[in-house]
């Protein structure tokens, strides 16, 4: 269609007889005519054809939000990065996802340049722990623990303040690019990462970003699911998919909205949720 075609189209939700056939005729362009329907938003005074635009805007986005999560799942989640990106695009859709591998890098960079090749683990930790904790100051928002923020990683990067899973996305994100064997491990009620030394007869370790980087043992992680009263379980302690991070990382979102009394959103990150969970058991939180 061409430009004036799309605008006479847009023109046509004035009319409330055909504007259910008009909203279906333009759903059908995709995402592609969002320029031309904020632009109309932008032309318009009057608040209700505001709102039906908003609407339009916000449907188009959220159908392209799901059809790129599917593929992203289909390539087997191989992108940490990507797929916090995806989440965080549900409530920022313009978040640019260079601006957060820039950032990612940048810290990737300050990091490699205290490291050397004969360092001990415990001290390879120490020096992500200066750079991330010391340096940069991301820390605990232990003031707003349940808020949608602490899910979408360029209000991390701007705040300096996360939750577990976020503060240990970047932390991870940055040991994968300097080849650390640090994963992520799937407790319940706290997320946390492991290194997994690569030399014969080492003894992994854990790291709790929440906590500045405390480093834990197995003994430690017992303990806690222990205070728990639940049944201990081997992936309490072993690294976990990113598919895994990425599907904790929306349930954190819902909880955050829940708290919001936001029930349209907690249903919709439900619906993206529900594309990472086909045919896949669901893991404890």
């Amino acid at each position: 269609m061409t430009t004036n075609e799309i605008k006479a189209l847009i023109s046509l939700l004035d009319d409330p007889e055909i504007a259910p056939q008009v909203q279906g005729e333009i759903q059908n362009l995709g995402e592609a005519i969002i320029p031309f329907l904020e632009e109309s938003w932008e032309e318009t005074l009057d608040p209700q054809q505001q709102r039906r635009l908003e609407d339009l805007i916000h449907q188009l986005q959220f159908e392209g939000l799901q059809q790129r999560l599917r593929v992203w799942r289909d390539s087997g989640g191989q992108d940490l990065l990507e797929g916090m990106w995806l989440l965080n695009s549900y409530q920022y859709p313009d978040a640019d996802l260079q601006a957060l591998n820039r950032a990612i890098e940048q810290l990737r960079f300050e990091v490699w340049t205290l490291l050397r090749a004969d360092m001990h683990p415990a001290d390879q930790v120490q020096v992500l722990n200066h750079v991330i904790f010391r340096n940069h100051k991301f820390a605990a928002n232990t003031q707003h623990f349940h808020s949608p923020a602490n899910s979408m990683l360029h209000r991390v990067f701007e705040t300096k303040r996360g939750n577990p899973l976020s503060l240990c996305v970047i932390y991870l994100l940055v040991a994968q690019r300097l080849d650390l064997p640090i994963f992520g491990v799937n407790l319940p009620n706290l997320f946390v990462l492991t290194y997994q030394p690569e030399a014969p007869g080492a003894t992994p370790f854990y790291i709790n970003c929440y906590n500045r980087g405390v480093t834990l043992s197995r003994a430690d992680i017992e303990h806690y699911v222990g205070q728990l009263g639940i049944t201990s379980q081997e992936s309490f302690y072993e690294p976990c998919a990113n598919l895994d991070i990425v599907r904790r990382a929306m349930r954190n979102l819902q909880v955050g909205f829940e708290k919001l009394q936001e029930p349209a959103k907690v249903e919709e990150v439900g619906q993206l949720l529900t594309i990472l969970t086909a045919d896949l058991t669901d893991s404890t939180d």
